[in-house]
């Protein structure tokens, strides 16, 4: 079988800028005591890319409607990690997603990573473009790093949650999934997991394609995806991986919208940093992580 050379890095959202950078969110993140510049999120990324001489950053704001602000703060936190050439793709089009400019910046770049914002709007502007099309080509072929947090994150999978209301999750009907940019297969990614109460949301996904894992990012946390199936946790909190190959029962077929689902046998690792996952073997394998290593 022929793995992707590539790297994805997905990202639970609000993850650890810097000093000086979203102060509100530093209150929380500094809390966990991982450094911004030795184990926060943002320097994994840059340890990655950092194996190519000089390299080039492109920030994707499409899904944002602050781009520059987005922008702007990206730019100031990979400098500080050390990285000069960090560049704006800011694509409002599927025209723009087209265009020559736009693909030669895509062929030229190591490391492309997509904003938050709103998941769909990115997918409805970027799915089945040519720069979407070149991309996952890189990520099969090159040793490109592809980082998204937020809707960034949840839009690499082939299947997306777009939307649902958490209090009412395990209600079903109140998930809704669509086609995400299909750099992950047979994985449903759902972000800001712990702050808004979302495990009901993957529960149901699961519920509905069982042959999937959903994968819950905090914030602050993520995933290093290498090889499209060795996932290794990063960041200040826990990733949370549901399993449905074990189901024994759903009623989810056989009810109407607005019932509650009922789901048998639900497997269930929460990832602390460093841990793996094999989505191939489904073999989670725990790494003790010591104080002093912080």
């Amino acid at each position: 079988m022929n793995y992707p050379k590539g790297y994805l890095v997905a990202i639970g959202g609000a993850e650890d800028k810097g000093p000086g950078v979203d102060e509100e969110d530093q209150k929380e993140v500094n809390k966990n005591d991982l450094s911004f510049y030795h184990l926060g999120i943002l320097k994994s990324i840059v340890e990655l890319v950092k194996q190519i001489d000089a390299p080039v950053i492109e920030i994707v704001t499409t899904a944002s409607s602050l781009p520059e602000d987005l922008y702007s703060i990206y730019k100031h936190s990979f400098k500080k990690l050390g990285c000069h050439t960090i560049n704006h793709l800011d694509i409002t089009s599927r025209e723009e997603a087209d265009s020559k400019k736009t693909i030669q910046r895509v062929e030229k770049c190591n490391c492309l990573l997509f904003t938050g914002g709103d998941q769909l709007r990115l997918c409805s502007i970027l799915g089945g473009t040519a720069m979407l099309n070149l991309l996952k080509n890189r990520y099969q072929n090159d040793k490109i790093v592809i980082a998204g947090t937020s809707a960034g994150a949840a839009a690499m999978s082939n299947t997306m949650i777009s939307g649902g209301n958490s209090e009412r999750a395990y209600m079903k009907g109140e998930v809704k999934l669509s086609i995400g940019f299909g750099l992950l297969n047979n994985v449903i990614i759902d972000t800001h997991f712990d702050k808004r109460g979302r495990f009901g949301r993957l529960a149901q996904a699961i519920a509905a394609q069982p042959g999937a894992i959903g994968l819950g990012l905090g914030e602050d946390t993520g995933v290093i995806i290498e090889k499209g199936k060795m996932f290794k946790a990063i960041g200040s909190s826990s990733v949370v991986v549901v399993e449905g190959s074990n189901v024994s029962f759903t009623n989810i077929a056989d009810i109407k919208d607005g019932m509650p689902i009922s789901v048998g046998n639900l497997i269930v690792n929460i990832m602390a940093h460093s841990d793996t996952y094999d989505l191939v073997s489904r073999q989670f394998k725990a790494v003790k992580f010591k104080p002093h290593e912080k």
